[in-house]
């Protein structure tokens, strides 16, 4: 158990390490959050490539960043250099802070710290790629055969012993879901806290009146599943679907598409938010580790029709505040929309008292919490040791003396 005993938080030196900085999303509201709790931090990251405009949520600090940001294309392709990034994250120097806070998805929690030094991961996933999505990875790269192929998953490897000796350098896990928590443990053999991310549901509000359509929306990568929800509701012509998003894979999608499915490309935030007030129901596909727009649905009063894995099987209940469907098909799909036909029994009140369980306010509540108890345990040991070390340095120099002037009494 955590002692939670509170800790004067504003005296210590603290570093953030962020992955890269080149937009404002769900890891970057985390890393917001962070620094209302530590205006003092300085922060870390392998690239920074933030327009001006958006630097708000970073305070306008200076962010220091690695080699990998005056590299050939970095702004565009800095993530062509992940065989680099390992490297480039254990040349920061972080030795002078008390506080190390790794914002990790891939490499960030490789930073190099000391025995004293408390170093605490928010953990969003281990390098998903390296891991259980390595063949996945490959196969969408089109790199399953091949010279490229060999290269890559050889490169893969070595990241992966990289990854799982690093996370020894981890003294706390936070993970952003159990389903986070569950592959910390498997691929790290450590346990975690589970700290959920906030969610800014303040900024989506509940509507009780719905219409009559469907709503799915996404960035357009094979993962999300997009291509599952099309194909269902091309087989159900009754049903009106709205997709917003763009991405890749958007030509492909469409080309399933029948008349009743209309596609609104990206759409900026007060557009989807409306949408997402007006729906019948949120349709997601995707195996999320956690998954931010659920929740957003919810604030609304929106029931969500997802899949039953990752960490919608913790935003979303089940019967109360959406359906889940078994598999990532379109016939589960179509099972999900008739059972949610039958059963029209959700209450948007209780959907959207749900969605508050998710707030950035519960969100700060809790990171504060842990992170006074974490160091209050930490640096008032390192306090005892120290004093304990200072105490037998003492007693063996009086025990040294003690035995010279008994020398030098010896006749």
């Amino acid at each position: 158990m955590i002692d939670r005993e509170q800790y004067d938080l504003s005296r210590l030196k603290v570093a953030i390490v962020h992955e890269w900085f080149v937009d404002y999303s769900g890891s970057e509201r985390v890393v917001e959050q962070m620094l209302n709790l530590f205006p003092q931090a300085d922060l870390y990251a392998q690239v920074e490539f933030l327009p001006d405009d958006l630097k708000g949520f970073i305070q306008n600090k200076k962010v220091t960043t690695s080699f990998i940001q005056k590299l050939p294309k970095a702004k565009t392709r800095y993530r062509s250099y992940l065989p680099l990034m390992p490297l480039a994250v254990e040349q920061f120097d972080l030795s002078e802070y008390d506080l190390i806070i790794s914002s990790s998805h891939a490499v960030a929690k490789g930073v190099i710290t000391g025995p004293d030094q408390l170093h605490i991961c928010m953990c969003y996933s281990p390098m998903r790629y390296a891991w259980d999505l390595t063949h996945q990875y490959l196969k969408e790269s089109g790199l399953t055969k091949g010279l490229k192929s060999w290269l890559a998953r050889y490169i893969l490897h070595r990241i992966r012993m990289w990854d799982y000796r690093t996370a020894n350098g981890v003294d706390e896990f936070i993970a952003i879901s159990n389903y986070i928590g569950r592959r910390i443990k498997k691929i790290y053999g450590r346990e975690s806290t589970v700290i959920y991310p906030p969610v800014d549901v303040r900024n989506f509000s509940l509507q009780i009146e719905k219409e009559d359509f469907y709503l799915a929306a996404s960035r357009m990568v094979p993962y999300k599943k997009i291509d599952i929800i099309v194909e269902a509701f091309a087989k159900m012509p009754d049903k009106k679907l709205i997709v917003i998003g763009d991405g890749p894979e958007l030509t492909k999608i469409r080309s399933k598409a029948s008349d009743n499915i209309e596609f609104l490309g990206f759409q900026p935030t007060p557009v989807l938010r409306d949408y997402l007030q007006r729906a019948k129901a949120f349709v997601f596909a995707a195996e999320e580790d956690f998954g931010i727009i659920p929740i957003e649905a919810q604030a609304c009063g929106t029931p969500v029709i997802a899949y039953a894995r990752g960490g919608a099987q913790e935003t979303v209940i089940d019967g109360i505040t959406g359906l889940f469907f078994g598999r990532q098909t379109a016939n589960s799909v179509i099972d999900a929309i008739r059972r949610f036909e039958l059963n029209r029994w959700f209450e948007p009140k209780k959907i959207r008292a749900n969605a508050e369980r998710f707030s950035i306010e519960r969100f700060g509540r809790n990171f504060k919490t842990f992170m006074s108890a974490v160091c209050h345990g930490h640096f008032n040991q390192r306090t005892d040791r120290i004093s304990e070390q200072r105490r037998l340095g003492s007693l063996t120099i009086r025990r040294n003396k003690s035995l010279e002037l008994e020398k030098i009494g010896t006749p």
